[in-house]
Order: structure tokens, then C-alpha cells, then sequence
């Protein structure tokens, strides 16, 4: 039986022993032909260059600076071999089956670009983070995952088309990389791969959600569950997806949804709650906007780097 090689991406940000976890938890896979590539990006403190001793399997790389979540998987990228790519963020657990079933769904639906499993909070094992999603929606450019916070009683135990994938784990075919291209460093973290799958779907690939499969999300260990930055880059980068993805009318309504609606909302909101440093985070992120053009990858971006990489 034909078992392509998976390659397997992870980025590390000053959280080693989290990605240790994720690592450990490799050994559970069945799946007999895979790799692992370690992207540190540039972490501040704790590099996870220090797991290469316990992890002699990876292949680590450290960037030179850090390019965010779309720029150390393009990075991990260029060191990939495998016919199939599986995009996992660091504080996941995987299951015993999951990059099985998820290659196999793969060859057997080339209709497919990306390919996600069913998501589970790994604090709560019994509870559904993601199962498919529903959007964006054409006023606020903000998605439903289906399932959220819901028990997985089986129900969501299914496969189908979705309208957006999830970042935390996701398997691609590597030659639909290469003819879609990689992600847009423009994003820097969230929204990139919703950018990444409107292209696909405009090169005429859907997004599939494959329920069979599962893997354990212990979420936003590294940037903080309700922090300042984290509001920077959601606000950010959903006007930003706007200018990128829509066009005349649906533009213009949702634009000015964000700008006259949105913006003012939230940022009421945390100033009830005095917290000022989200305040300043929306704002910055619109002034963003408005200064920077929307097709413009930044000047720091992976491919100018990759001949400063360290392969440690």
C-alpha cells in the first residue's frame, strides 16, 4: 500500500516545553511515514532548539526573526519533503489515527485543498473547539464554528465540505502549495489561513471537514486567552481580509460595518471594563489599515530570510 510522506510543521514561540508535549504525543501515531519540522521563531527567552536532545526525529530550524504564524510554516516549509503537509499548531496532542485518516481522505477526494479534523479542547476532552465552520458573514467578516463548545456525542462524527479550515491543524496537498502558494506573510497571525483559503477556493479547491479524525487544542498558550495583542491582530487583520477578499458592494458594507460599527462597539466595551490596552489595540489596528497597502507583503518576510535560517 502506497504511504506518502507527511510532513508535519509546527512553530514554536518561546513555549519548548509545550511543543515537547505535542512531540511526545507523536508517538501515538499509526501512520508509518512521516516527518517533523520545528520552526523556532525567533523566541525571546526559550528557544526550542533545546528539544533537538530529546527529539533527535525533527528536523529544528530557528529563524532569525519572528514572522508570525503564516511566516515559520512558510519557513518549515522550504525544508518539507512530504507529498502531503499537516500544518499543527504546538499546543495540540494528536490521536493514534489522525494523519491515517486524514491522507487517506486526501487521495480519495482530489477535489479537497485542505483537509481538517474534528477539534477538541484538551482540557475538556469531551467538548467540540471546531467542527467545520460557518462564514464569514458578509456584515461582520466574523465565522461560526459548528459545534463549539458542544459535547461530542457523535453527532459530529461525519465528513463534508465546510466553508473554512482551522489553522491549528490542517493537511494540504504539497503540489497545491505549489500551485496556490504559500500563506500571505501579510497577516502575521490570525486570519492567514482564511486568506490562504479564499485562493484556494479561486483556484477551484474545497475545504473539507473530516470528523473521523480528531487532535486536542490546548489554545492560545503562547499569545494569551484574552490579551491586548490578540485583539491587535483579530481587529487588524478582518479589516485586512476585507480589503484582500471583497469586492464592490459586499466591500463597501462591510468596510463601513467595521469602521462606524465595529470599531466603536468594542472598543466602548473595554473601556467599561477599563481595560485600556484593548482600546489602544483596536485603534492601532485600524490607523493600520489605513496607512498600509493590502497586497504588500512586509519587507521582513521568509523568503528574503531563509539564507539566514539556523538548521540547528
Amino acid at each position: 500500500m502506497n504511504e506518502p510522506l507527511v510532513s508535519i510543521i509546527t512553530v514554536n514561540f518561546d513555549t519548548p516545553e509545550v511543543t515537547a508535549d505535542m512531540l511526545r504525543s507523536l508517538s501515538v501515531i499509526t501512520y508509518p511515514n512521516w516527518e517533523v519540522i520545528v520552526v523556532d521563531n525567533a523566541s525571546p527567552k526559550h528557544s526550542s532548539a533545546v528539544l533537538k536532545k530529546d527529539f533527535p526525529f525533527i528536523t529544528h530550524v530557528s529563524s532569525p526573526e519572528n514572522l508570525g504564524f503564516a511566516g515559520g510554516n512558510n519557513i518549515g516549509l522550504h525544508y518539507a519533503k512530504g507529498e502531503y503537509v499537516f500544518f499543527v499548531n504546538n499546543d495540540t496532542e494528536v490521536t493514534p489515527d489522525l494523519i491515517t485518516i486524514l491522507v487517506d481522505y486526501l487521495v480519495a477526494h482530489p477535489e479537497c485543498g485542505i483537509a481538517c479534523p474534528k477539534i477538541k479542547y484538551f482540557y475538556q476532552p469531551d467538548t467540540i473547539q471546531y467542527a467545520g465552520a460557518i462564514g464569514l458573514h458578509p456584515l461582520t467578516s466574523r465565522s461560526y464554528d459548528i459545534g463549539y463548545l458542544m459535547k461530542d456525542d457523535g453527532k459530529f462524527d461525519d465528513t463534508r465540505v465546510t466553508d473554512l479550515p482551522n489553522g491549528a491543524a490542517m493537511m494540504i496537498p504539497m503540489k497545491l502549495i505549489k500551485e496556490v502558494g504559500e500563506m500571505s506573510e501579510m497577516f502575521f497571525l490570525y486570519y492567514e489561513e482564511l486568506d490562504w483559503t479564499a485562493r484556494f477556493k479561486k483556484a477551484g479547491y474545497e475545504i473539507h471537514y473530516v470528523g473521523t479524525a480528531e487532535i486536542y487544542h490546548k489554545e492560545s498558550i503562547s499569545t494569551g486567552k484574552n490579551s491586548p495583542f490578540k485583539t491587535y491582530y483579530l481587529f487588524r487583520n478582518r479589516l485586512l481580509y476585507i480589503r484582500r477578499n471583497y469586492n464592490g458592494f459586499k466591500w463597501i458594507i462591510a468596510g463601513m460595518f467595521f469602521v462606524f460599527v465595529s470599531t466603536p462597539v468594542h472598543s466602548l466595551k473595554h473601556a467599561l471594563k477599563k481595560e485600556w490596552g484593548h482600546v489602544k489595540s483596536i485603534w492601532r489596528a485600524l490607523f493600520w489599515n489605513f496607512s498600509q497597502a493590502h497586497h504588500k507583503e512586509p519587507d521582513s518576510h521568509s523568503s528574503g530570510l531563509i539564507n539566514e535560517v539556523k538548521v540547528d
